[in-house]
């Protein structure tokens, strides 16, 4: 089983006095149109880490089954948020799902979910990457393997370093589209994502 962190505790400061995740986008918050992707993609466990907002973020996925953590080191940097779905996560992968990324459709989080689960019987240690035209993409795919070291990890800025440190482990995924490359950071990128 692949569970599904979903970082959406950030404090959004690039996008102005706007939480980004709250934003309308075709109909819905973009936090809904993600979850509602990651839910259609028909992974089994979905954690969504808060913090900034908590409430309001919450009130935005009413009706979705999801299990909300409420991470109060938030503005500690997004490892914090990893680490706190890590720790409660029963998967043998962890998804770790940006929360901005609203073009990732269902199918391409199937794709990713079945290649992980594959190369899994493979390699223990297995981290699978997405790509496009060969930039690296998210969401990023760890074995339960690396737990202790999420856990343990200092990097306040996510977990490259463990990526670094295991690139013999590192299972690239090829995507056809550049889906996997585009978050949402600043007004302007916005403005492209919803028109």
């Amino acid at each position: 089983m692949v569970s599904a962190i979903v970082l959406a505790g950030g404090l959004s400061k690039r996008m102005g006095t706007a939480n980004k995740l709250l934003l309308p986008y075709k109909n819905k918050t973009v936090i809904a149109t993600v979850i509602e992707n990651i839910i259609a993609a028909g992974i089994e466990e979905i954690m969504v880490v808060t913090g900034y907002e908590a409430e309001k973020i919450q009130d935005a996925l009413k009706g979705f089954t999801v299990q909300f953590i409420y991470n109060p080191e938030y503005e500690k940097g997004m490892t914090t948020s990893i680490q706190q779905g890590v720790f409660a996560a029963k998967g043998d992968g962890y998804m770790i799902c940006l929360s901005d990324m609203v073009l990732i459709e269902p199918d391409e989080y199937t794709l990713l979910k079945k290649v992980f689960e594959a190369q899994l019987q493979l390699d223990e240690k297995c981290i699978c990457i997405p790509r496009y035209k060969n930039e690296k993409g998210n969401p990023v795919i760890f074995s339960s393997f690396y737990k202790e070291a999420i856990l343990q990890h200092k990097d306040m800025e996510g977990c490259k370093e463990i990526v670094q440190l295991n690139k013999a482990h590192i299972h690239w995924i090829e995507m056809d589209t550049q889906h996997v490359l585009q978050d949402m950071d600043y007004p302007e990128d916005y403005r492209i994502l919803s028109t």
